[in-house]
């Protein structure tokens, strides 16, 4: 099965020339410059004024890897000089940029990430005034100003300022702090920041509730943005929770919009595992609206038998977190997400917020007066294979009929599904297996056929 995929067009949601699922992304310098990031500035700060026939306000965070500082001033440099007032946040989440951004009337929002990327990359992501991710009409505008078309430079009184804006994320801060309905006092958690933008905030959040906090990845250089730590690799943060005798642990993505889960015994939840739980703990209480949940096309089919078990509808749609806040505003539905640790809680935000994930989580397991690893119990995911393939033609390569025919043979010999996708944020052609049996040796068929698809279309390029 091959399925969400690299298109033109996914979900009636454009990619762009620059644009892809999530921002502007790719090796800083490089695929992603300073002078694009000026021009995307310049962008904003013209439309938004023009939009709103005032001062246009933008609202801009970074995570810590060398290259956002860059970023962020030419995109500050770009947006002053159209006219706009840009706020910064400095060193902060993704999620906390989309509360500020809907909470203290901005006109839009800017993120400087890559996530999950290592730190040579980097990646721009716009949020609109609702705190979620930017239309495709203002996108396909951007792009239009960063191949050339220009807009007028402010003069005089009209040309815009900076602003040190340390209050909004206190005030995301304060949101935080006010979700859990329970003291954290007793518990001792594990945090691994991923050396990335949860090392600002995220020990700072549960030591207020009454956690004893125990870090890992929180010592940010630059270079070391998820290096071997974070939700990518899990093994620092299960090491720490065994070796010390934690409660639980935690591991977000170097702009904490992700979280990963550890029990008390050093066992990783992942975001399928996580929804599972929380979508019992929100039903039991009441608060599961239409007791159903959103899952994306990379969900463990376990996860749906685990649930309708439980009396919980759900629905799937295409990969990316972006959808499945789309699908979860069409069905009325307050839970979605994805096994990467994208989680959302429609009552509380507009995009995944590892940290809310993670208080959730640890509410869940004092309210229940269970460990994670017990609330975790009734779900048990099929047997899968994960295998990333780094690509140059990532698109003709799902298209490319061997390929497919691959996939198919694989689907027999694993009995499930083999289900083969691209990234939209990397040039990597994902492809999962999932059945009965043989899922490695399923896998495989598929990964052989691919590289010998790619070695031929740079050939032939």
């Amino acid at each position: 099965m091959i399925c969400g995929g690299f298109t033109r067009q996914i979900g009636g949601m454009s990619l762009g020339k620059y644009f892809g699922t999530d921002g502007f992304r790719g090796r800083a310098n490089e695929t992603l410059t300073a002078v694009h990031a000026f021009r995307i500035g310049r962008f904003l700060g013209g439309y938004f004024g023009r939009q709103g026939k005032k001062r246009a306000r933008i609202v801009v965070g970074k995570d810590t890897r060398l290259s956002s500082y860059m970023f962020e001033y030419a995109l500050t440099a770009g947006a002053t000089a159209s006219g706009a007032d840009v706020y910064l946040l400095h060193v902060t989440t993704t999620p906390s940029v989309s509360f500020v951004t809907r909470t203290e009337g901005f006109d839009c929002g800017v993120m400087i990430s890559a996530s999950h990327n290592p730190y040579f990359d980097n990646g721009i992501k716009l949020i609109d005034c609702h705190g979620e991710k930017m239309g495709d009409e203002v996108i396909s505008l951007v792009e239009e100003m960063i191949d050339g078309k220009d807009v007028p430079f402010a003069t005089e009184e009209n040309i815009g300022r900076t602003v040190d804006y340390v209050a909004g994320r206190n005030r995301y801060l304060a949101f935080l702090l006010s979700l859990p309905r329970v003291s954290f006092r007793g518990l001792r958690i594990g945090l691994d920041c991923a050396n990335g933008s949860a090392f600002a905030i995220s020990k700072a959040v549960f030591d207020a509730l009454g956690a004893q906090v125990f870090l890992t990845g929180a010592e940010p250089n630059g270079t070391n943005i998820n290096l071997e730590c974070g939700s990518t690799c899990i093994s620092r943060l299960r090491k720490l929770v065994i070796d010390q005798s934690l409660d639980m642990g935690f591991a977000f993505d170097g702009d904490a919009d992700r979280c990963i889960a550890v029990d008390e015994r050093g066992k990783v939840i992942d975001g399928d595992g996580i929804l599972y739980i929380c979508a019992n703990y929100l039903s039991v209480r009441g608060e599961l609206d239409s007791q159903g949940v959103v899952l994306t096309e990379m969900s463990n089919l376990g996860l749906d038998k685990a649930l309708d078990r439980k009396g919980i509808k759900c629905v799937r749609t295409e990969v990316g977190d972006r959808f499945v806040y789309a699908e979860m505003v069409k069905t009325g539905y307050l839970l979605g997400g994805e096994p990467s640790g994208h989680v959302i809680f429609r009552k509380h935000e507009m995009t995944g917020d590892g940290l809310v994930t993670a208080l959730k989580l640890t509410e869940a397991a004092l309210e229940s007066k269970c460990p994670l690893s017990c609330l975790a119990e009734g779900y048990r995911p099929l047997p899968r294979e994960l295998i990333n393939i780094r690509v140059a033609h990532k698109q003709e390569i799902l298209l490319d009929k061997n390929v497919q025919k691959a996939v198919e043979r694989a689907e027999e010999l694993c009995e499930g599904r083999v289900v083969l996708r691209a990234s939209g944020t990397e040039p990597i052609v994902r492809i999962l297996a999932e059945g009965k049996r043989n899922c490695r040796e399923s896998a495989a068929i598929v990964e052989i056929v691919v590289k010998e698809t790619e070695v031929r279309l740079c050939a032939e390029s």
